[in-house]
């Protein structure tokens, strides 16, 4: 008897310790399931909006490539007539107009398509068709100056000889002035160039890391330079012989100067961001005084156009209203 009341009472107390335990952990549990469930939710909903995210994309990029498709159909619908007539036609008149043009002809376009920065855009042999075109029409139109106008004979030959040089050089001045404003955007722009490759050499960035970080973020003709002088180096021309092509493509003092001292600090080893500081604080004087010399020409260059355009008006303004007084004075 004394044994059943024990166990019972023992049941009766691990029950009741149960329960209170039981009665603790129960809201603890509940709300660990509630986040589960929510967790779960939120789980679901994120693959859900992946899914319809990537099902989106996929739809925009098929749309793109059919546009595109289209774009390119419609392209090559335009330009099949160009392909199949006009090139050609463009082609022969070039291979025969080679053997007319005069030899070193040729070596004097190239070195200005060198330093106009065009390899690969503009053809050697279509300038020259496009030199004997010009030579021919300067000719043609002094020719029908001088038949519609009647002058002594050595002057339509003077007239002739002069159509037949303006015609000629006429290729070569809009390939100077191609040249001249591409080296101005050069000078305009090297010593901001040379500012922030001394700041990321000085800040522990390699010569080639700066200049790959400046080429991400910058646009021009200079940093297109500097895009070609990585890749070729990265085709395996060291980077003496790529900086010196560069100079002799940009045809500058200050390329040249830029250049020939980083290839000197290479080769002796000296501190490259001291180097590129002295460089830096060059340019920006040689800058600084090239702005002052072309604010100094300023008022020479603008004499021609007060003569012609503001003196004449100022005349009128201030003339004009004592001609009519003194001519009405002289009528009575």
């Amino acid at each position: 008897m004394i044994l059943a009341v024990s166990i019972l009472g023992g049941l009766f107390w691990f029950a009741f310790i149960y329960f209170i335990l039981y009665a603790r952990q129960r809201p603890e549990s509940q709300i660990r399931r509630r986040l589960n469930i929510l967790i779960e939710r939120a789980e679901l909903e994120r693959l859900n909006q992946a899914k319809y995210q990537h099902k989106q994309q996929q739809k925009k990029l098929q749309d793109a490539a059919k546009n595109a498709q289209e774009v390119n159909a419609i392209f090559l619908d335009k330009n099949s007539f160009a392909k199949r007539v006009i090139n050609p036609i463009f082609k022969k008149i070039d291979e025969k107009f080679q053997n007319l043009a005069p030899s070193k002809l040729r070596s004097m376009f190239e070195i200005r398509i060198f330093r106009a920065g065009k390899q690969g855009v503009w053809s050697i042999k279509r300038l020259i068709t496009v030199w004997l075109i010009s030579l021919v029409a300067g000719v043609l139109v002094a020719f029908f100056i001088t038949k519609n106008w009647n002058f002594h004979f050595l002057q339509q030959i003077v007239i002739i000889a002069s159509g037949a040089a303006g015609g000629s050089a006429l290729p070569f001045l809009i390939l100077n002035s191609q040249i001249e404003k591409r080296q101005k955007h050069l000078k305009r722009q090297l010593p901001e160039f040379l500012d922030l490759l001394c700041v990321s050499v000085q800040a522990g960035l390699s010569f080639d890391g700066a200049v790959s970080k400046i080429n991400a973020r910058m646009k021009g003709a200079l940093i297109d330079e500097f895009k070609r002088v990585q890749s070729d180096v990265s085709l395996g021309m060291t980077r003496q012989y790529a900086l010196t092509q560069m100079a002799k493509r940009c045809d500058l003092e200050e390329i040249y100067l830029f250049t020939s001292s980083v290839i000197q600090a290479e080769k002796l080893g000296t501190s490259m961001s001291k180097t590129l500081k002295m460089q830096a604080d060059n340019m920006r004087d040689r800058h600084r005084q090239y702005v002052k010399a072309e604010a100094m020409k300023a008022p020479v260059k603008i004499i021609f156009p007060m003569v012609l355009f503001i003196f004449p008006s100022i005349f009128v303004v201030l003339l004009f209203p004592a001609i009519l007084t003194l001519m009405k004075a002289l009528g009575n």
